[in-house]
């Protein structure tokens, strides 16, 4: 019985690693190229402060990248020890897995322009306001240890210049060996968790939950949403037929606002490699916010609400999202994912080495 529950948590761990092992790939390359290649001075004058026009940087070029959140980690985290303030790296990881140009699309032609213009408004507001109360409530994790003012690049060899294929060389082992390592142990811990969760509470039970109109609640959603692992993209179609069942139109808001930005190996990722406080502005933030606004769109369009529903319209805007959505082969999805556990069990084996020594000691 045991071993088949750990059979069953391993393949739904290495499921959910598996549709994000390729863009965490992508950012630990990402970030290892923004940590040599770009100018800290120039990044900390951008997004090392507290300025509102910082924080509406960072949300525009989260909205940009059809990233996950867990892929945003490891961009998010560089952003933050290359020099960005709380606010700006909060507002990053907030706008990246909500908002993308893919997810608006689908919102438009599965949701109907009432609640996509709501979604849209709302993934532009949340991140900044997550942000503001970033700034505003750090503590010593306003800003990464040693970042108090601009830092230089440094040369690898004393009077000589830096060549590009030596910073490419270097900022990518960075991005691997010193962010990837550091971000693959808590993303493994995560998915292991997520797993755990997944087949303890069956999708079946989940989705019956979802759509029964009757027992939907704001806060059961944003609960729902903040410890499920959802892709924006990818959950818009689902929240379609719930509204189209009877759901309340404020359910898609709150449920994609916490659903897809928020999930367990990202909010392990931020508690170890940031802080705990950060995590507790992030997610009670972003939980009210949804909360409020889910509430709103509700008192807006209820009664008389009329689900969204245009087969042509919907057909043609698939056809448009899919285009911007990069889907990964399989192979590369599995490689993506053996080169994640891999760097995490490199993170990990130090502990497990010394719990073996301890037993056999014991």
């Amino acid at each position: 019985m045991i071993l088949e529950l750990l059979q069953k948590v391993i393949l739904a761990s290495f499921d959910i690693l598996n549709s994000a092992s390729v863009w965490l790939v992508i950012s630990f390359i990402l970030a290892g190229l923004m940590h040599n290649l770009l100018s800290p001075d120039r990044l900390h004058r951008t997004l090392g402060n507290r300025k509102i026009s910082s924080l509406v940087k960072a949300t525009l070029s989260g909205m940009l990248l059809p990233i996950c959140s867990c892929g945003v980690i490891p961009l998010g985290v560089g952003l933050y020890y290359s020099g960005a303030y709380l606010g700006p790296t909060l507002a990053f990881m907030t706008a990246t897995p909500i908002i993308n140009p893919a997810a608006i699309l689908l919102a438009y032609g599965f949701l109907g322009p009432q609640i996509a213009t709501i979604y849209l408004a709302t993934g532009f507001v949340a991140p900044i306001l997550i942000g503001m109360a970033g700034n505003a409530l750090a503590g010593r994790e306003l800003h990464a240890p040693g970042m108090e003012d601009p830092v230089e690049m440094v040369n690898l060899e004393s009077g000589a210049e830096t060549s590009l294929a030596q910073k490419l060389s270097s900022g990518l082992h960075w991005g691997f060996f010193n962010m990837g390592v550091s971000v693959s142990k808590y993303v493994c811990i995560g998915m292991l968790l997520a797993g755990l969760m997944i087949t303890l509470v069956p999708a079946s039970f989940i989705q019956q939950y979802l759509g029964s109109p009757g027992v939907i609640s704001l806060a059961g959603i944003a609960v729902l949403g903040a410890i499920m692992y959802v892709c924006a993209v990818g959950h818009i179609p689902f929240i379609a037929a719930l509204i189209a069942s009877g759901a309340a139109p404020g359910l898609a808001i709150t449920f994609l606002m916490t659903g897809a930005a928020t999930n367990l190996p990202e909010l392990i990722s931020m508690y170890k490699m940031i802080g705990r406080r950060t995590v507790v502005i992030y997610i009670t933030v972003l939980t009210l916010s949804s909360l409020f606004v889910g509430y709103l769109t509700n008192l807006y369009l209820l009664p008389g609400f009329v689900p969204f529903f245009d087969l042509t319209s919907t057909r043609q805007t698939i056809g448009l999202a899919n285009s911007l959505v990069f889907s990964a082969p399989g192979p590369l999805r599995y490689l993506c994912s053996a080169i994640i556990t891999a760097l995490g069990l490199h993170a990990l084996w130090p502990g497990i080495k010394r719990a073996l020594l301890k037993e056999r000691a014991a």
